[in-house]
């Protein structure tokens, strides 16, 4: 969709730490993460690869943050990403995704 704000933003995904439960990987029954783009934290936690570092950035982040982006695995996110200002999309952002907006230099929604 041409209006949604996160498509131009991307700020969420290059800072913080998307941590999920190992089974929404793809080699597990139901999974649909691709499992060679996760970095196991422990037993039953994972995260995307690059989203542990710092600076964070997804590796499924393609573009320049503030101008265009889009998720290489948007289908197949785990759920925090689901999840995430849920209203972003419409413009309506929350504290996370202001105070990530902010860490890059923009305006919140």
């Amino acid at each position: 969709m041409a209006d949604n704000c996160c498509q131009s933003c991307g700020a969420c995904c290059a800072t913080y730490r998307v941590s999920f439960y190992c089974g929404e990987m793809d080699e597990y029954p139901g999974g649909i993460v691709p499992t060679g783009l996760v970095e196991q934290i422990n037993a039953t936690m994972a995260c995307m690869k690059g989203t542990g570092s710092q600076p964070p950035r997804c590796v499924a982040l393609h573009g320049e943050i503030g101008k265009s982006v889009s998720c290489a695995i948007y289908e197949f996110r785990p759920s925090p990403c689901r999840e995430f200002a849920p209203l972003a999309a419409v413009g309506r952002g929350d504290d996370a995704c202001a105070d990530a907006r902010r860490r890059h230099g923009l305006p919140p929604l």
